[in-house]
């Protein structure tokens, strides 16, 4: 047994403690990788809430309720940031990506430290797998919001869309991973071949990142 809380305590404090010796992206980058542990912790408070009340087993809640609820709770800070701040879409991509690194990395830590670290291959192409995959789906549920905007349909409909997009791509990797064999070849597969296939829109739709990011 694990007591997550505890982890988030000891992997949060010193970033925290950074915010008072650096300013700008820097800062906002290391803001959100913690907001993203914070909101993976909430998640599993969610996801197990969901797992008493509707007695499904852990496998099912993976596939089909973690996915919505970790989507939906990532969007959640991002939006609110976009509507608090006068930030354009394309400077807001770097916090997202920030803060699927920071659940992804919270994630796999209580994963080891509950599951154990005995084959280090299977932890590596899971760290990897993961990982990427968190901030792939940040990145399609950013494209699809971008793409809605640039053919003036910005809208709760288009939002919903885009979100929906996010969860099937998260819902579809956690269903292969959860089959041995050749499936879960294809889902550790699946988020880097994904992220290489964004790349090309990605580029061509956020041609200037960099720039709206500098302070």
């Amino acid at each position: 047994m694990i007591y997550s809380e505890y982890v988030l305590i000891c992997i949060a404090s010193p970033i925290l403690l950074t915010l008072l010796f650096v300013k700008g992206s820097a800062r906002r980058y290391a803001l959100f990788f913690v907001i993203g542990m914070v909101v993976c912790l909430l998640s599993a408070y969610v996801g197990g809430f969901v797992q008493q009340v509707s007695g499904m087993d852990s496998n099912w809640v993976s596939i089909y309720a973690s996915p919505v609820t970790e989507e939906l709770m990532k969007m959640i800070p991002l939006i609110i940031t976009l509507l608090l701040s006068a930030e354009k879409d394309s400077g807001l991509l770097p916090s997202g990506i920030a803060l699927a690194a920071g659940f992804a990395t919270f994630e796999n830590c209580c994963y080891i430290l509950s599951s154990g670290a005995d084959e280090l291959v299977f932890i590596l192409i899971r760290g990897l797998s993961v990982g990427i995959m968190h901030i792939v789906s940040i990145l399609i549920l950013y494209l699809g919001l971008i793409m809605a905007e640039r053919m003036y349909s910005r809208s709760l409909a288009s939002i919903i869309g885009a979100l929906s997009l996010s969860m099937t791509f998260h819902s579809l990797y956690n269903l292969l991973v959860s089959e041995p064999g050749m499936p879960s070849i294809i889902g550790f597969i699946m988020p880097t071949l994904t992220a290489v296939i964004l790349y090309e829109p990605y580029r061509r739709l956020v041609p200037n990142l960099s720039d709206s990011y500098t302070e």
